[in-house]
């Protein structure tokens, strides 16, 4: 008889910081700007679709994806939220406003 195990593997979703503030934990929603907007983060947008880049936000830290791929110019350390998603934690250079002592909701 022989006999095999199963390794389950959880993947846990990212974590996503503002200045170094945990603000929500990114699981399932269509993009990061949809996420922030969520939780009321204060962030600029028009275009929605990665074409404007009037969204483009300074990532401290982390990695993200494209759902679409963006059409504005981007640096390496820049992400446009509106057409991405955390691959990573994600640590962002937005200004905290009323979301200092947030807690991350699961």
């Amino acid at each position: 008889m022989r006999v095999s195990s199963k390794t389950l593997i959880f993947k846990k979703p990212p974590i996503v910081r503002l200045k170094g503030q945990p603000v929500l934990l990114f699981d399932k929603q269509p993009t990061l700007l949809d996420a922030l907007e969520q939780k009321e983060v204060e962030i600029f947008s028009e275009c929605r679709s990665g074409f404007c880049g009037s969204c483009k936000t300074k990532m401290i830290s982390g990695s993200v994806t494209y759902v679409q791929e963006p059409l504005a110019a981007l640096e390496e350390d820049e992400c446009l939220p509106c057409c991405c998603v955390p691959v990573t934690d994600l640590d962002l250079e937005l200004p905290l406003h009323q979301h200092e002592a947030l807690a991350i909701e699961q």
